[in-house]
């Protein structure tokens, strides 16, 4: 099976990843009840051929063109060289993104694929799934309120709704802040 786990630079990102790493790609050792002395569960890499295959996908928004203000009511786009620059700049933090990412695999024992899509984040993982011939999309999840998904839209709602197969939301902790400030109301 392969699972596609969106990563970005987010902490909903980050504990999507860990569970995926905690659950997916580990499973507790042989003998008694897979629990420590102090309760801890001990854990051994999964033997690569058993276990599903990893690819951490990024998705980069598109770049829209870039107007400044130059006096009341008038506007410039900027130059092309300079959205190619942006765009440079976009990639290379795509790049490093995943390159962390895929380094916390490899210290789990766990290797990984990584893919940049380009698009608006919900509709270009739910087309990578498909691309790909996903069995698992994980995403992380914000932990937005109603009224906030109603306004800024909910990548992983979108995925839930669209994608070709199935898909996990990894949830913050009840007591746990997102990325924006408090958590208001689920």
């Amino acid at each position: 099976m392969k699972v596609l786990v969106a990563v970005d630079d987010s902490r909903g990102s980050h504990r999507a990843l860990a569970w995926v790493l905690d659950h997916l790609f580990f499973f507790p050792a042989a003998g008694g009840d897979g629990h420590g002395e102090e309760g801890l569960e001990q854990q051994v890499p999964r033997p690569e051929r058993e276990g599903p295959e990893l690819v951490l996908v990024h998705a980069m928004e598109p770049l829209h063109h870039v107007m400044f203000p130059v006096g009341p009511g008038s506007a410039v786009y900027g130059a092309a060289s300079m959205m190619e620059a942006v765009r440079a700049a976009q990639a290379e933090n795509a790049r490093n993104l995943l390159d962390r990412a895929r380094l916390i695999c490899e210290q789990r024992g766990v290797a990984a694929a990584t893919a940049v899509v380009e698009g608006e984040p919900r509709e270009a993982l739910c087309r990578v799934a498909e691309d790909a011939g996903a069995g698992l999309l994980v995403v992380g999840s914000r932990g937005l309120g109603a009224i906030q998904r109603a306004f800024l839209g909910s990548v992983s709602d979108y995925c839930a709704h669209r994608a070709s197969c199935p898909i996990m939301v990894v949830k913050p902790p009840p007591d746990d802040e997102d990325d924006d400030g408090p958590r208001t109301s689920s």
